[in-house]
């Protein structure tokens, strides 16, 4: 798999790929609604080259960790970041055997998600959010949604509805808010995306 992403993100590029955002408002805009005191951590789960970084940094506030399993992709956004991304933790991992070493206040997740397709992956995953989120913390995640994709860049997807999202999670969060939201890719198709805000309960 991470062949498959360095491959992806270096042949097609950061704005060539489907789920390119120049500006990733929903994701900025949950992540505005939570309470985060002065200093709070956030990790960006799959955020590779995505531009949630820049707005973030560019905001301040949050001390923010991006993880990846394509280091083409971090390459991506800290070049990009040049200076500005020494602010920055970047790790290179597959987040469904990372061992977290800290806790975060946040865990934020567009589209890496629904590429677990195996119980045991999405099982690892949920391990590892509850595991890296401080009690009361909150987990923002997208995938896509009942009507969207099957596939994205050659690979099956699953597809999850806000009750969907919420059975996965169940054992350690608790659901706070939910949208929909509909993505236009960089060549004008549509995609229909799910997001859902959890909260990291005490189990």
């Amino acid at each position: 798999m991470r062949e498959h992403w360095n491959k992806a993100y270096a042949e097609k590029g950061e704005a060539g790929v489907s789920w390119f955002e120049a500006v990733p408002e929903t994701s900025l805009a949950l992540i505005r609604t939570l309470d985060s005191s002065p200093g709070a951590s956030m990790i960006d789960i799959g955020g590779g080259a995505s531009r949630l970084v820049d707005a973030l940094v560019e905001a301040g506030g949050l001390a923010i960790t991006v993880l990846d399993l394509s280091g083409e992709a971090l390459a991506k956004a800290r070049d990009r970041l040049g200076e500005r991304g020494e602010a920055v933790e970047w790790i290179e991992a597959d987040v469904t055997t990372w061992m977290p070493v800290r806790q975060y206040d946040i865990w934020h997740d567009r589209a890496a998600f629904h590429f677990l397709v195996e119980p045991g992956k999405r099982a690892a995953y949920v391990a590892r959010a509850a595991e890296a989120l401080v009690p009361g913390g909150n987990l923002v995640i997208a995938t896509f949604a009942p009507d969207g994709p099957e596939r994205c860049s050659g690979l099956p997807v699953m597809r999850y509805d806000a009750q969907g999202l919420a059975n996965v999670f169940r054992d350690h969060f608790e659901p706070v808010d939910a949208l929909r939201h509909v993505h236009q890719t960089p060549w004008g198709a549509t995609q229909s995306f799910q997001y859902a805000v959890l909260r990291r309960t005490g189990r």
